[in-house]
Order: C-alpha cells, then sequence, then structure tokens
C-alpha cells in the first residue's frame, strides 16, 4: 500500500469569502506504517482525514492510494472517528459485520470475519452485547474491530481517544500498537496530543493553522513502545519538546518547505 499526496488545496466558501483550510500538502505513507499527523485547533487535521477517505473533495492537487486517485469513499480506506459511530440497536458482532453487509459480502464469511476481528480486540464474549453495554474504551475497540473486518489497505484514525479518560486513553495506546504488529495494517492518525502521536508513529507530520501546511516531518526513533514509562525517557521528551516548539513558536513558516528533523539518540 502506497498513499500519496500531492500539492493538495481545499478551500470553502463562507459569509466572509474563501476560507483555505489546507494549503501545499505534500505526504507519503509506505505499507506497514503507522503516520501521525499533529495540529492544534485550525490546522485542518479533520479535513485532511475526510478527504484521504473520500468524505469531501480537494479544491485541488491529488490523493493517490495505490496510483488510484481517490474520488469518494472506498472499502479500501477505513475509517474510525472519535465518536464511536455504533448503532445502539444492533449487538456488538452486528455493528462489526455492518460494513461487510454493504459490501456484500455473504453472511457466513462476514459473521467468520466479525468473529476473527472480535478476537483480535479481545471482545469475543461481548460479541452479542449491546453498545450501551460496553465502556468507552470497549466501544472504540468494537470501532476499531469494524474497521478492520473490511481489511482495508490503510485505516484512518480521527483523534480516536479523544474522549477517553486519562488511563482509558494509556491503555487505548497500547492495545493500538499491539493491534498494528499483530496485523501489520497500515494507520494514518491524527491528532492534537503530542505525547500520543510520538509515543504511536513511526513518523509525525506536523502541521501549521490558518492555513495547514505541513511544518516539518518528525522521523521517531525510540529504544521501545512496549512499556508507557518510555515516556519518561530523554529521547521522548526532547521529540515532545522539538514539537512543541513547532506547534508554538511565534512566527510559524507557513509557507516553508516541509523539513525533516535530525534523528534524536
Amino acid at each position: 500500500m502506497h498513499l500519496e499526496i500531492n500539492q493538495l488545496h481545499k478551500q470553502f466558501k463562507t459569509k466572509r469569502g474563501l476560507l483555505t483550510a489546507l494549503k501545499d500538502i505534500n505526504l507519503h505513507i509506505e505499507e506497514g506504517e503507522f503516520v501521525c499527523a499533529v495540529g492544534a485547533s485550525g490546522s485542518g487535521k479533520s479535513t485532511l482525514l475526510r478527504l484521504i477517505a473520500g468524505l469531501d473533495t480537494p479544491t485541488a492537487g491529488e490523493i493517490l492510494v495505490d496510483g488510484v486517485r481517490v474520488t469518494g469513499p472506498g472499502s479500501d480506506r477505513g475509517m474510525v472517528f472519535q465518536s464511536y459511530t455504533l448503532y445502539p440497536w444492533m449487538s456488538v458482532a452486528e455493528n462489526v459485520e455492518f460494513g461487510l453487509k454493504l459490501q456484500g459480502v455473504p453472511k457466513v464469511q462476514r459473521r467468520q470475519q466479525a468473529a476473527y476481528y472480535l478476537e483480535v480486540v479481545g471482545l469475543s464474549t461481548f460479541a452479542k452485547a449491546l453498545p450501551k453495554e460496553l465502556s468507552g474504551g470497549m466501544k472504540q475497540r468494537v470501532a476499531i474491530a469494524r474497521a478492520l473486518a473490511s481489511q482495508p489497505k490503510i485505516l484512518l484514525m480521527d483523534e480516536p481517544f479523544g474522549a477517553l479518560d486519562a488511563q482509558t486513553k494509556e491503555a487505548m495506546q497500547q492495545f493500538l500498537l499491539e493491534i498494528w504488529r499483530s496485523t501489520s495494517t497500515t494507520i494514518f492518525m491524527i491528532t492534537h496530543d503530542v505525547e500520543e502521536a510520538i509515543f504511536l508513529s513511526q513518523r509525525i507530520y506536523v502541521l501549521s493553522s490558518r492555513p495547514g501546511t505541513i511544518r516539518q516531518e518528525v522521523q521517531i526513533q525510540l529504544p521501545s513502545k512496549s512499556n508507557p514509562q518510555i515516556k519518561q525517557h530523554q529521547t521522548f521528551q526532547t521529540y515532545k519538546n522539538d514539537v512543541r516548539r513547532l506547534l508554538y513558536e511565534d512566527g510559524l513558516q507557513i509557507n516553508s518547505s516541509p523539513k525533516q528533523l535530525p534523528l534524536v539518540g
């Protein structure tokens, strides 16, 4: 899988005229990578993800998945939102099967796939439960299982843990890393949480605000992510300081070309 975005622009019509949300976005994601985009409010993070998902159209530029231009939603791109977007009247298993049903997958096959991915996310025993019987973290696991069940080329995640409490959020971050390693799924996630981006990803695209542009690309190399205590490591803190500086320093070089930070450690 190869995702490529070239010279992407997005403008919206407002009462005050045209609003440029994204400008000159160029990025790539290779098969099996975990990449994050981090930015403050107004950086166009969610707009970028919606464009990749095919839920909106660019004003200019192109988005390619394996060389094929994105013109709308497709099963090659799975989406996980911050809100769980589960159907409350459906069981956990039925929610996971839903996308497969829309694709016309036969009943027996979609039940098998749903059962497999519920096992992957550790919720097999809750297959018959309704969403209201689950905790927030469990609901998001169901949403992830549903996205994975369609076996997308890339999983798109829109601040998926933003609504969770700190302890559940940390547990879900660790869980997502385990899913990524075990399934080799390509993941592109947006977040405003600098620590989360550093902990999860191999590369980070730092977005500037109004309009959203790629400020820099940051390569992440850490000794190990198997333990959340890595967040206390000096190398981790150095990355954190660097990314925060890029986000908050005065006079952002919005029109500069993306540069790559030197590797740390």
